[in-house]
């Protein structure tokens, strides 16, 4: 039996810190989210109050999901364990399941339009490839 170990690329540490960065980031949004207050509600456009006010409680929380596992599975990565595979797929489903609440349950297309959805996608494109990799340099 001949057993193959990849080696990571080259540039593995320069990949997984962007990771790291990129899900820090996400808990920097989702920080601000939650900790927005009355005066800054009130500041909100009619139709972004309503998204705001109309928000389930459980798209907020998979919010959160995905970006804490998001950055955990980013360390794991950084450090290349095999566990961070397992983190950044929770993190993928986790904003699968923000993104298609938020846009079911909150008048978000309204808002947002077609446009709205390019960071969506961008968001589901780069978990997926996160979890690509990881599955390749982890392994």
């Amino acid at each position: 039996m001949n057993v193959s170990t990849a080696s990571p690329p080259r540039f593995h540490g320069w990949i997984a810190g962007a990771a790291l960065l990129w899900n820090l980031i996400g808990v920097m949004a989702f920080l601000m989210q939650i900790r927005m207050g009355a005066a800054q509600v009130a500041a909100l456009s009619p139709l972004e109050r309503a998204v705001y006010d109309t928000t389930p409680a459980w798209v907020t929380i998979a919010f959160g999901v995905a970006v804490i596992t998001g950055v955990l599975g980013s360390v794991g990565l950084l450090l290349r364990q095999r566990w961070a595979v397992a983190l950044l797929t929770l993190s993928l489903i986790a904003v699968l399941v923000q993104v298609t609440g938020a846009y079911l349950f909150t008048p978000a297309w309204q808002v947002n339009g077609p446009a709205g959805l390019a960071m969506p996608i961008l968001l589901v494109v780069i978990g997926t490839l996160l979890v690509s990799y990881a599955n390749r340099v982890t392994a």
